[in-house]
């Protein structure tokens, strides 16, 4: 009888620990871009409904998060709102989307284009009034991206600047925080995703895209790739991706989710 409840009890074990290795194998950790979080956030949430017993969990924290993450293994995906550089091609990247980087200004700013060299003149505190450049006496408020943030380094390639020449007065992470400080103060400039951007002025968000090259900061000129600071959205592995972490990328590059990323002010990949 002992030997049978021993038999028993040994046989339980065993199948919880099977069900618990089941179980973490249907977990999905992706980690990264702020940009593109909020969209592998609504593709999760989806892929989990049309996989039942899957959970997706995505977490923000900057492009270079998502891509030394996914090479150490402490996300199985990470999220890149770039392309990957040379010192990564270790690493796999699966565009799922494209975006523009777009400046913004507070919407109450007469000034509605600014060419190449008054952008790097601004950012690295040549200017420092809005009248040097047809707007009002107001002093600029110069707001840049984080370290490790792809736009800032997209920004920075743009304009042929470094780092290190930037005068800031506020360091932002995320696009909502960039948004939110423009919104606030009529002397700031900043730049974010086009997207993102579009979709607040459309809630009434105080802000303004101008121009880059003369082409307008829009959704619609990234699509028709006349906008000239556009980056893709990909989603990084490192090595072999196991059959979950393929099906998931499959899933969010395919028809099923195009509403998605255009409902995220994004553009969905050429077909």
């Amino acid at each position: 009888m002992r030997s049978s409840i021993t038999r028993t009890a040994a046989l339980l074990c065993a199948l919880c620990f099977a069900a618990g290795a089941q179980a973490a194998d249907e977990r999905l950790v992706l980690t990264g871009s702020s940009t593109v979080a909020p969209l592998a956030l609504e593709i999760g949430k989806r892929f989990e409904r049309e996989n039942p017993g899957v959970r997706v969990d995505v977490q923000s924290g900057g492009s270079s998060r998502g891509v030394n993450d996914a090479r150490s293994g402490l996300a199985d995906i990470g999220m890149a709102s770039r392309a990957l550089e040379p010192a990564e091609a270790d690493l796999n990247a699966d565009a799922i989307a494209m975006d523009g980087i777009g400046l913004i200004v507070h919407a109450d700013n007469p000034v509605h284009t600014l060419d190449a060299d008054q952008v790097r003149a601004i950012y690295t505190g040549a200017l420092t009034n809005w009248k040097a450049v047809g707007g009002p006496d107001r002093r600029i408020t110069v707001v840049n991206k984080a370290e490790g943030r792809s736009t800032l380094a997209l920004f920075l390639h743009h304009f042929g600047l470094t780092n290190r020449q930037i005068r800031a007065q506020v360091v932002i992470g995320d696009n909502e925080q960039g948004i939110k400080t423009v919104a606030g103060n009529p002397g700031a400039i900043g730049y974010v995703s086009i997207g993102t951007a579009e979709f607040d002025q459309a809630q009434g968000v105080p802000i303004r895209l101008l121009p880059m090259g003369g082409i307008a900061a829009t959704v619609d000129n990234v699509a028709s790739g006349r906008f000239p600071l556009a980056r893709p959205l990909n989603l990084v592995t490192t090595g072999t991706p196991g059959p979950l972490v393929r099906r998931f990328i499959a899933f969010a590059r395919s028809e099923r989710v195009r509403d998605l990323v255009r409902e995220q002010f994004f553009v969905p990949l050429a077909r």
